[in-house]
């Protein structure tokens, strides 16, 4: 396995449309952004309630990526779409466990990739001095390590042919 089908398996392995899946990354994300947003003014800006607001973006993020149709019934016949939305060819989702691993994984990657933006806050706000990039970045790789660790042990081991 290289390092791009790592990432892209981890970031990316699982934005299939499941509008219910959907609905849960965005219910999700309009909770986690109401605990920075409720956050006591003095302590929005510490490391903690930054790694919730970056959270909640990467939720939203994902959750309108799994409404959006794929492409993969484009140029089939009738009869090839029949088969494709046939129960028996459908895709098995994966585990209780291993979707909300998923889910924790995914929150953690917002404070992962979007640690940056945090010195876009400095030029809004003057009086920000420091931003705490790298408390938020180390505090993002908790979730998704533990994420990533709990998805291997409850994925289903591979098939010997």
């Amino acid at each position: 396995m290289t390092l791009r089908e790592f990432f892209l398996g981890n970031f990316a392995g699982d934005l299939e449309y499941h509008p219910r899946r959907a609905v849960i990354y965005v219910m999700l994300a309009v909770a986690v952004l109401c605990f920075w947003i409720f956050s006591a003014p003095e302590i929005k800006f510490t490391s903690i309630p930054l790694v919730f607001g970056l959270g909640s973006f990467s939720l939203l993020l994902k959750g309108i990526f799994l409404l959006r149709k794929s492409s993969e019934g484009l140029g089939l016949t009738s009869s090839e779409l029949a088969d494709l939305a046939d129960a028996s060819n459908r895709k098995n989702l994966p585990s209780l466990p291993n979707q909300a691993a998923q889910i924790v994984q995914d929150f953690g990657v917002g404070s992962l990739l979007l640690w940056p933006v945090l010195n876009a806050g400095k030029d809004i706000d003057h009086s920000w001095i420091n931003p705490p990039r790298v408390p938020v970045f180390l505090t993002g790789v908790v979730p998704f390590s533990l994420g990533w660790l709990i998805r291997h042990l409850t994925s289903a081991p591979p098939e010997h042919s």
